[in-house]
């Protein structure tokens, strides 16, 4: 089974860039040139190629081009030929109207759920604003760890989706009435059946990545213990049955009708969790090493993810790195481009400095990217 890639992209009104088109043969992929160039841009319109707001959370209206004296963005598309197993297929995606809440997806040319997305493509990425990932709250590093699962099972971002719906449909309720006990009743059970769904999700995802974190030997990354902390994967994580889950979740969100409804948030539930990552070899919280072993310890965790979906079943993933290799020593920087050539994945880089990216020469493709315009380097 060959690498799952990108051999063409155009961009439309998207961002800074009015139109733009890269040729690509499959290699990595690099892009250099000053801040603010456009070169994340770029990685951000490849992100809108699987259902959400892509790798900078944006609205559909944000990511639409502006120009001096524009209110609002305007209809913007992302179009990709890629390439799977010798086979070749069209996917889209974009507004076809200035300001549009909802986005199109066109596979082959023909209308599609953005769900059928994840039948082609899978990404992995990593960008600045994870670089405080241990130092933030538990909300950010939950996001962080459903995207790694997402890329695993696609049937996790709608899941979470309907957890946090049925969750602000149930605060409503308990804060502006009336609190209809049938009603209530039915949203915890909602609640109780998609919240079981995504901690057993979570579950597996972690179970996997310790495992392959393990098999992954001698390396200049640090390696990293990981657990998750809420009740709910843990009950998970220690093979409780679906229907126990179930329960003893829907029980919990009753029983805490009037503490949520004092509080104005519901205090229990999936949504709580957080996750732990501790250096193995320093026996140490992340959020208290350096900053530099806490980016390699983030970078592992995503490499390790992209390792062990490059072994499962198609589509591989595609890997989306921005502004990583600057913040990274020569022997690590090196062990990145070893690493992603062994894994044989597609990735795309971001750098300020084209001399980042020597130790790529003749294993990927360079692009100068400068007021946001492209020109091949080589």
């Amino acid at each position: 089974m060959t690498a799952t890639a990108l051999t063409r992209l155009s961009l439309t009104d998207f961002r800074s860039y009015a139109t733009a088109e890269l040729e690509l043969d499959g290699r990595p992929v690099w892009l250099a040139g000053p801040n603010g160039a456009g070169k994340t841009n770029l990685l951000e319109a490849v992100s809108f190629l699987i259902p959400g707001r892509g790798l900078r959370g944006s609205s559909l209206a944000e990511v639409g081009r502006r120009m001096p004296g524009e209110t609002a963005g305007r209809a913007w598309a992302v179009a990709v030929t890629i390439r799977a197993d010798g086979e070749e297929t069209r996917l889209g995606t974009g507004v076809e109207q200035a300001g549009a809440s909802r986005r199109v997806v066109r596979v082959e040319g023909e209308p599609a759920p953005p769900g059928r997305l994840a039948e082609h493509i899978r990404q992995v990425w990593l960008t600045p604003a994870q670089d405080r990932l241990f130092l933030e709250g538990a909300a950010d590093r939950r996001r962080f760890f459903d995207r790694l699962v997402f890329a695993a099972e696609p049937a996790h971002a709608a899941h979470v989706q309907a957890y946090e719906k049925a969750m602000r449909e149930r605060m409503r309720l308990l804060t502006d009435g009336p609190p209809d006990p049938a009603w209530l009743d039915a949203l915890e059970a909602r609640l109780a059946e998609v919240g079981t769904l995504m901690v057993e999700a979570r579950a597996r995802t972690l179970a996997a990545l310790a495992a392959e974190i393990a098999t992954r030997g001698e390396r200049p990354f640090p390696q990293a213990r990981l657990s998750l902390t809420g009740d709910w994967e843990r009950m998970a994580g220690e093979g409780a049955e679906f229907a126990d889950i179930e329960a003893t979740l829907a029980r919990a969100l009753a029983a805490a009708r009037d503490r949520d409804a004092a509080a104005g948030r519901a205090l229990t539930g999936p949504h709580r969790g957080d996750l732990s990552v501790i250096h193995a070899e320093k026996d140490r919280a992340a959020g208290e090493c350096s900053t530099g072993e806490q980016k390699a310890l983030i970078l592992n965790l995503v490499l390790a993810q992209a390792a062990r979906l490059a072994r499962a079943a198609a589509p591989s993933p595609i890997l989306l790195l921005d502004e990583v290799a600057a913040h990274l020593d020569a022997r690590r920087r090196a062990a990145l481009f070893d690493e992603i050539e062994a894994l044989g994945l597609q990735a795309f880089l971001t750098g300020t400095d084209e001399m980042l990216f020597d130790g790529l020469a003749g294993r990927a493709q360079g692009f100068r990217v400068e007021g946001s315009g492209l020109a091949a380097v080589g």
